[in-house]
């Protein structure tokens, strides 16, 4: 009776200690961006825990019940962190874990649980935001802060592109099968984009992600938005479950995707301060709103669909194309109502052949100079008004043309070529673009 009792007790008891331990923190990832810092928190199972800030000094303090540590937490900030100045943790209350988030100002901090992946296992996520960012009524209408160069009046411009590379931070997107993260590829892909465009006179680029950071889909439209963007360039690596399907495609936003953005914006109207191009639907109807947003989104999906297709031609040399004409897909960083998108998928990171490629930087400065290619081919036959690109023409010398030419074809004088072209002869070669001055 004694050894039943025993044995009784001990059931009763080491499954309420296996309990109590249940939720082992295994570790945590920092990732640092321009405007948040995220803390993810590798954890063994979902959590029962209770998130609170306290001031002088300001910390965000995170108890997690019945939870053990696997390894120390405590660690320093990330270099270019401006958040987040040190993680520390103690044991409370015998069985449950608080964990300080020692940050540099007052902070309004965001918490969830997140799900295995194919990457990670549970999570638990601490968004450390400005104090006074992201309110329910101004987050999804009002653009963040950023910083546009303004010219002065009744100057040119210069065409804006904004360039996103997919995923970051801790959403790697896919994952190949020799380990190559989709968000380390497009970023690298992006970056090179961004030198030719700088590089491209009358351009601007605008990096959306400039880092190995997460950025939401709604946070990438509104940087397009907020830096005025003429075209938005969102960079991916596609994947399937067949490793053999391959093939690089270009997207632009579903009338499907359309549909369910028209009906957001309208019932979010009373809040959107700047939802078409500067121009606000708080004070019009329903009526004169819905028109507004159908004619805005016309236009800017027949605007997609043109710089699609000439990134998708320039892009046919470099790659084998997925489907030989622009897909439609209802991608969020698609919905910009005001701001022309088209989303870039580069190659099948499941496909070991593309990974092996999309991993080489031949390939990615190969497939940035495609893109760069298809863009430049846009808005030389479509610059927006009020740019230098819209002031002058260009052409590309082809085998056998001469300076003369070219400026008889264009009904323009030699010495009106060689001041727009800084030449100092008449000698031009094959691939050389000369800007043909629309005013002459």
């Amino acid at each position: 009776m004694r050894r039943r009792l025993t044995a009784l007790l001990v059931g009763l008891w080491f499954p309420f200690v296996g309990w109590a331990g249940d939720t082992q923190i295994n570790g945590v990832r920092v990732w640092p961006a321009p405007d948040h810092t995220r803390v993810v928190f590798d954890i063994s199972s979902p959590a029962e825990y209770r998130l609170f800030s306290l001031a002088n000094p300001d910390r965000v303090v995170i108890d997690i019940d019945a939870a053990r540590l696997i390894k120390p937490l405590d660690q320093g900030a990330s270099p270019g962190d401006s958040m987040l100045k040190h993680i520390r943790s103690a044991t409370r209350n015998g069985n449950n874990l608080r964990i300080v988030l020692d940050v540099t100002d007052k902070t309004r901090p965001k918490t969830f649980l997140l799900p295995p992946n194919q990457t990670y296992g549970h999570r638990l996520v601490v968004d450390l935001l400005p104090q006074g960012a992201g309110s329910a009524k101004t987050a999804a209408a009002t653009p963040p802060a950023t910083t546009v160069k303004t010219a002065p009046a009744n100057s040119l411009r210069e065409v804006v592109i904004a360039i996103d590379a997919g995923h970051g931070g801790d959403d790697p997107g896919a994952i190949g099968r020799h380990g190559t993260a989709e968000k380390d590829v497009v970023l690298a892909i992006a970056r090179e984009l961004e030198q030719l465009i700088r590089a491209e006179r009358g351009m601007r680029p605008v990096m959306i992600r400039d880092g190995d950071y997460y950025s939401s889909l709604r946070k990438r439209t509104d940087k397009a938005r907020g830096n005025k963007a003429d075209l938005m360039v969102s960079i991916h690596a596609d994947a399937f479950k067949d490793v053999r399907v391959d093939g690089a495609s270009v997207f632009i936003l579903s009338e499907r995707g359309a549909t369910s953005e028209a009906a957001r914006m309208l019932a979010a109207k009373e809040n959107a301060a700047d939802l078409l191009g500067g121009v606000s639907l708080e004070d019009k109807d329903d009526l004169l709103a819905s028109v507004l947003v159908d004619l805005s989104q016309v236009a800017t999906i027949e605007a997609s669909y043109t710089a699609a297709n000439e990134v998708l031609r320039a892009m046919r040399s470099v790659v084998k194309l997925h489907k030989p004409q622009v897909e439609r897909a209802g991608f969020v960083v698609l919905k910009s109502p005001d701001v022309p998108s088209i989303l870039v998928e580069t190659a099948f990171i499941s496909n070991p052949s593309e990974e092996r490629r999309l991993k080489d930087k031949d390939y990615q400065r190969k497939m940035a100079q495609a893109i760069h290619r298809g863009v430049r081919s846009y808005f030389n036959k479509y610059p927006p008004p009020g740019t230098l690109l819209a002031s002058t023409r260009q052409h590309i010398i082809a085998q056998g043309e001469s300076l003369a030419a070219i400026a008889q074809r264009y009904r323009v004088s030699v010495d009106q070529l060689r001041l727009a072209n800084n030449l100092t002869s008449d000698q031009v070669r094959v691939g050389q673009r000369l800007l043909i001055p629309s005013d002459s």
